[in-house]
């Protein structure tokens, strides 16, 4: 036996809205101007980028040394966004590459995939449009799903990343939507078993739904997924708080081939949630839920309404 390994730490954030303070015509922006009600000034901007970048560098376990070596992240407006992100202060050291694509979604959000190019090598990316109708007929745009393949330590790896329609007209009128978005995933899922039977797959996102939501059991049933979330929630733990009861909507899945220390040098080691003291409301009725940057129209000045997620996954050498 080799004990010679190393800890990597894959992570997933909402970020909450990181929107620049410049107008796009081509999307829902307007709330995030300087000129809007929630007074999205460059300076407010600034302290986002600064406040994220400071929470992506320290998410993992106590021991953990190094930052993420991949985050997906929800919640994005477009490339420069992303451009200032890995570039701000506290994470231009890490040398983050991401890949993004602009999404048809209404609010102008995408999903995203940052990275250490050193360490992931990138092989290809693609996104997969959730097709949906609303009431009358007509296409409802969401987020895509994107599907990045990349190889860690040579072993490739397949990362879909999900940002799931939200329950905001209630949670029984929206699930089919979800139930849209789980067979997407199945069906990427399908393909790539195709090419490879034992493909090395990881699937992340805010799913806004539960780990026992059927949405979530389909995926995790249909593609054959372990979901180590399901043994993280709890009363008082999840990724984001709403009327007083902790929800787990982010979570990390993966194909049960990441057990099998045998055949494979990157083994999973332990899920939990990052919800760090630093990233809660430390007084009122609202102690130790997530500080976020807006409530409403009120600026907070926080992080985000979500916390991350993360799993890490150990790599040996030589197993047997």
């Amino acid at each position: 036996m080799n004990n010679n390994s190393q800890e990597y730490t894959i992570a997933f954030y909402n970020i909450e809205n990181l929107f620049d303070f410049e107008n796009d015509p081509n999307t829902n922006d307007d709330d995030f101007l300087p000129i809007s009600a929630k007074r999205w000034t460059p300076k407010r901007y600034e302290n986002k980028l600064r406040k994220l970048g400071s929470v992506i560098s320290k998410i993992g376990d106590e021991a953990t040394e190094h930052a993420p070596v991949i985050i997906g992240l929800a919640e994005v407006e477009n490339k420069k966004v992303l451009s200032d992100l890995v570039r701000s202060k506290n994470l231009i050291e890490e040398a983050y590459s991401y890949v993004h694509y602009d999404s048809s979604d209404e609010r102008g959000i995408d999903v995203a995939l940052l990275y250490k190019d050193d360490l992931f090598k990138v092989e290809s990316s693609e996104t997969f449009s959730v097709y949906l109708q609303n009431d009358s007929g007509e296409r409802d745009y969401t987020r895509d799903v994107l599907l990045v393949q990349g190889r860690l330590h040579e072993e490739k790896l397949n990362i879909i990343v999900n940002h799931w329609s939200s329950r905001r007209e209630g949670e029984k009128e929206t699930e089919h939507k979800r139930i849209s978005a789980a067979n997407v995933v199945n069906s990427i899922i399908k393909r790539l078993k195709k090419e490879n039977t034992d493909a090395k797959i990881i699937v992340m996102g805010d799913f806004n739904d539960n780990p026992n939501d059927t949405s979530i059991r389909l995926m995790e049933k249909e593609s054959d997924l372990f979901n180590p979330f399901k043994t993280v929630w709890s009363r008082d733990k999840g990724s984001l708080n709403h009327d007083f009861q902790w929800n787990l909507f982010d979570q990390i899945f993966f194909s049960v081939n990441f057990f099998d220390k045998r055949n494979s040098n990157l083994s999973f080691d332990k899920a939990d949630v990052f919800n760090d003291k630093i990233l809660t409301q430390y007084h009122g009725k609202y102690k130790g839920q997530p500080f976020r940057t807006y409530v409403g129209k009120k600026y907070r000045g926080g992080y985000s309404d979500h916390f991350p997620v993360y799993i890490q996954l150990k790599h040996s050498e030589n197993n047997v």
